[in-house]
């Protein structure tokens, strides 16, 4: 009863917005110009956004954040970095986790809501079904090495877990641990972002990325070997 509460909540918050963005034209404008310093794809842009808003900043980079796991094109991690910049690498990196999990919970009960019509409207029917072959062959650990790796959306994984079998706080929680640690690296990259020093920073993270996937990808290759091992 309680995850059918949360879902017609989060369905109704949707449905409002909605109505508020088509009818009224100062959130419409808000919302357009979000979207177009998101999609912009320079982080100068974006922290200069956000940071326009003043006190309000934290509030509008959460705001974003939830944009973005809607939006599944745009990246996170422009968000992330940003954060860091304008709020320090720790409190950037908790507003960055917490809004992204508000975003992927969001995606999640949409998904569970809706169905695979929704879900497929929203990313495409070929990048739902290479996802879901990619969930029957990793399961669990699909949402933690999507969470890691900063230029592949983690939104269509949040839409698709929403399609499967696995429940909310299953989802929920692997969500939580798999993005903490991209979640702080890329905080303590983005408080860096000066200069030449933004591209070897990025590279950085993008080697740490690689490495923990080669390392997921390492074990469950071990463990399935290992499962063909014992059924002979």
């Amino acid at each position: 009863m309680k995850a059918l509460r949360n879902l017609i909540m989060t369905i109704a918050v949707i449905f409002v917005l909605f109505l508020l963005y088509r009818f009224i034209e100062p959130f419409h404008i808000f919302i357009n110009s979000m979207a177009k310093a998101l999609t912009s794809g320079n982080i100068e842009e974006v922290k200069g956004y956000i940071k326009s808003y003043g006190v309000w900043a934290p509030v509008i980079s959460f705001l974003a954040m939830i944009l973005q796991s809607l939006a599944a094109p745009i990246p996170a991690f422009l968000i992330t970095f940003s954060n860091a910049a304008i709020f320090g690498w720790l409190w950037g990196a908790v507003l960055s986790w917490s809004s992204s999990m508000a975003g992927a919970a969001i995606c999640f009960l949409l998904a569970r809501g809706f169905g695979r019509v929704f879900v497929e409207k929203m990313n495409g029917n070929g990048a739902v079904k290479d996802m879901e072959k990619f969930f029957e062959k990793h399961g669990k650990y699909a949402i933690l090495i999507a969470r890691l790796l900063p230029f592949v959306s983690f939104d269509i994984v949040s839409y698709v877990a929403g399609i499967t079998s696995m429940s909310f706080w299953s989802f929920f929680i692997a969500t939580g641990i798999g993005q903490l640690p991209a979640t702080i690296i890329y905080s303590i990259a983005g408080n860096f972002l000066v200069g030449g020093m933004k591209y070897f920073v990025i590279g950085l993270s993008l080697i740490f990325a690689l490495s923990v996937l080669i390392y997921w990808s390492k074990k469950m290759y071990n463990e399935k070997q290992e499962a063909l091992k014992d059924s002979e």
